[in-house]
This record gives C-alpha cells, sequence and structure tokens, in this order.
C-alpha cells in the first residue's frame, strides 16, 4: 500500500493521552505501522552513563500507529490522503481542499 502519511509531514493526534495535538513526523516505521511524531507520545527512558554520554532521565518521543494521526491540510484542519494521477505521476492530495500535498 502507498504510503499515505510521510516524514515532515504536519500531523494531529485522533486518539490518545496526546490527542489534539500537532507536530511533525520525524520517522515511520511502514511495516509495524507507526511513526514517531516530534513531541508526542513522549516517555522517560532511564539512560545509563558513559564515556560519550551524561546519564539520567531523558525524554524520548516514542511511536504512535498510523491510525491515530490525520495529515493537516493547508487550512490546518484534519484532513484524509488521496491519491490521483497528475502529468503521469502519482501523487498525494488532501480530500478536504483538494489541495495536492
Amino acid at each position: 500500500m502507498a504510503a499515505k502519511l510521510k516524514k515532515g509531514d504536519k500531523v494531529v493526534v485522533l486518539a490518545g493521552k496526546d490527542k489534539g495535538k500537532e507536530g511533525e513526523i520525524t520517522s515511520v516505521n511502514p511495516s509495524a505501522g507507526k511513526a514517531v511524531v516530534d513531541g508526542i507520545n513522549v516517555a522517560i527512558r532511564h539512560t545509563k552513563q558513559s564515556q560519550t554520554s551524561q546519564g539520567g532521565r531523558v525524554p524520548q518521543a516514542m511511536p504512535i500507529d498510523l491510525s491515530n494521526l490525520a495529515l493537516l491540510d493547508g487550512n490546518g484542519k484534519a484532513t484524509r490522503v488521496g491519491f490521483k494521477f497528475e502529468d503521469g505521476k502519482k501523487v498525494r492530495f488532501a480530500k478536504t481542499t483538494g489541495d495536492v500535498i
């Protein structure tokens, strides 16, 4: 299946503890169906001190399911993503406005 959400997309969280928050996708794992969004679903990781890094409690964004994310269109509202062909190329477009992403 084609990727509806990609790295760098602005998204809004639809469900979970961070519902309504917005952020940018930093990485996507299509096989697991999850994405990491900057500042969303943050957990505290306890790291051991080493020669290169200071130990302690480090906040880290954890993966969130792709079904709980929606793309933000040009108006700043959540939208679904569709596909269409323009000039022989397959492009993504926002279903609410029809704009090419």
